[in-house]
C-alpha cells in the first residue's frame, strides 16, 4: 500500500500542529515553509483537514491555524482512510476493464490486506505521532527555513 503525495502531506502538517502551542497563530506558509513544500499544496491539505474537522483556520490579524480536539485525538486510520478515499489497490474497472474481474482472488487479498493496513494505523491518535524522537524533530523545524 502506498499512501498518495497528499495523503503525507496533510499528515505532515496534522503533526507539525500538533507540537505548536495552542495559540493558532501558525499560518499555511508558515507549515508549508517548515514541511519544504510549496503554499498551494500545503494549502489545499488544509482546507480537507478543515473540511473534516481535523484543524480549524481563523483569518485575518492573529489568525491562524489550530487542531481542533478531534485533531488531536484522531486515529491516524480513520484519518488516512477519509483522505485515501475509497479507492481500491488495484483499478479492476477501470478504462480497460480486467477480464479476470468476475473471478479474481488477488482483488479480494489486495482489498483484506489493505484493510489490514488501516487496521494497523486505527490504535495510533495523532498525540501518539508527535510523541519522542518525532515530536523534538519537529519542534526544532518550527521557523527553520531550507537552506
Amino acid at each position: 500500500m502506498r499512501l498518495t503525495k497528499f495523503t503525507d502531506l496533510a499528515l505532515r502538517a496534522v503533526m507539525r500542529l500538533a507540537v505548536c502551542d495552542q495559540d493558532g497563530s501558525v499560518t499555511t506558509r508558515e507549515v508549508a515553509e517548515d514541511m519544504g513544500v510549496p503554499t498551494t499544496h500545503m494549502a489545499k491539505a488544509v482546507s480537507r483537514l478543515q473540511h473534516l474537522g481535523v484543524l480549524e483556520a481563523r483569518r485575518g490579524r492573529g489568525g491562524g491555524l489550530g487542531l481542533t480536539r478531534l485533531g488531536r485525538q484522531a486515529s491516524v486510520g480513520w484519518l488516512v482512510r477519509e483522505l485515501e478515499g475509497e479507492s481500491e489497490v488495484v483499478d479492476c474497472e477501470g478504462d480497460s476493464p480486467c477480464p479476470l474481474r468476475g473471478a479474481c482472488r488477488l482483488r479480494r487479498a489486495l482489498r483484506d490486506a489493505q484493510e489490514a493496513f488501516y487496521a494497523t494505523l486505527d490504535p495510533l491518535t495523532v498525540a501518539d505521532l508527535v510523541t519522542s524522537p518525532t515530536g523534538p524533530v519537529l519542534v526544532g523545524l518550527v521557523g527553520r527555513r531550507p537552506e
